[in-house]
């Protein structure tokens, strides 16, 4: 789809290195320009303790780099640095990510790249939006944006989330905004400069947990797998086989679909349950009223008769029981970096189909 594009990848880690990958997979040529001095991106070192300490990558470093040239350059060497120029007068996207006192010392200055290159779709990531040179790593931002606050089960028993989200919210901006300048350039022939910070895109990212503070004052509290404005919404219950299943009923009427399929019909007419600002009032007891019931049932069976009844509901899965589904094998690209094989998860999940 994009085999006449040629990118240029300068980024490490993972936020600017998964937007190579969206190009990647879209048919790009993408050469990914690594730190020769360092001896490349610094994930190709985190590794978990049962990889091959030998190996030149690693699981999460294999994630976001597929189907990329790697190409290891000192950016601060003048050969080198020619090497680069040479590709970047080709280029249609240069994707960066370093601290605004690097800019001069590695050649990437936006007036130089785009001297050398006026039709360069210069896309960057940054940290801090008004704090240029303050390093930014995930962790940080979740705490710093709020997302930490909110996670875990109470203020003592905080947590973060599992991936890297504030990075791939910026690389799902910074995506936009290349996609975006690229449509201009069709138009007008000019490149642009395109930028993103890991803060605004965290911020961007609270949606609703904003508005409930803006608009009412509400201050998002640990809830653990709970909804603050929905209820049964991320209550998790255990059935007798031992699997677990989480609902996520959002109307009165799939409630009452939900206590139907549970043989508790009167749920709905108990005052405290009635609707769903009662049982948000009231989450506690109707989880109990709830559990009780679902205790007794087989997982597979219910489910079966929760999708039948059109009440929003799921198994709970671990990332083995969910990587084995067909969805997600059919989602797997295989590929070799420096002779190793690898896997990882596709990075697009969307489809395009001509009429």
């Amino acid at each position: 789809m994009l085999s006449d594009l040629i990118v240029l990848e300068t980024a490490a880690v993972l936020a600017g290195p998964a937007i190579g990958m969206h190009f990647a997979e879209l048919g790009a040529r993408v050469i990914k320009i690594e730190n020769k001095r360092s001896g490349g991106d610094v994930t190709r070192k985190w590794k978990l303790p049962v990889e091959d300490p030998l190996s030149p990558v690693s699981a999460y470093f294999s994630s976001v780099n597929w189907g990329k040239e790697h190409l290891a350059l000192d950016l601060k060497n003048g050969t080198d640095r020619a090497v680069f120029d040479a590709l970047l007068v080709r280029a249609d996207v240069l994707i960066t990510n370093h601290l605004a006192a690097d800019s001069e010392k590695l050649g990437l200055q936006r007036d130089r790249l785009h001297t050398l290159n006026p039709r360069l779709i210069h896309g960057h990531i940054k940290g801090f939006a008004d704090q240029p040179d303050r390093p930014a790593f995930d962790i940080v931002l979740q705490a710093e944006s709020g997302y930490i606050s909110m996670t875990g089960t109470d203020s003592q028993h905080m947590a973060k989330l599992p991936i890297a989200l504030i990075d791939e919210l910026a690389a799902h901006q910074l995506k936009e905004g290349i996609l975006l300048a690229l449509w201009q350039r069709d138009r007008t022939g000019k490149g642009a400069y395109v930028d993103v910070s890991l803060e605004e895109a965290a911020l961007s990212g609270l949606t609703n947990q904003a508005s409930n503070y803006l608009m009412a004052g509400a201050i998002a509290q640990p809830l653990g797998t709970l909804h603050p404005n929905i209820a049964p919404y991320g209550e998790v219950f255990t059935c007798r086989s031992g699997g677990r299943i989480i609902l996520a009923v959002g109307s009165d009427a799939q409630f009452a679909g939900l206590c139907d399929v549970l043989g508790r019909p009167e749920l709905p007419k108990d005052g405290r349950f009635a609707r769903n600002v009662d049982r948000v009032a009231h989450r506690r007891a109707l989880a109990d009223e709830l559990g009780s019931a679902i205790a007794g049932m087989d997982r597979d069976t219910l489910l079966v008769a929760l999708l039948n009844a059109e009440v929003p509901a799921g198994a709970v899965r671990t990332i083995d029981e969910a990587m084995a589904t067909p969805i997600a094998k059919g989602m797997i690209l295989e590929s070799e970096i420096d002779g190793r094989p690898t896997r990882r998860i596709r990075g697009n999940a969307f489809r395009i189909e001509p009429y």
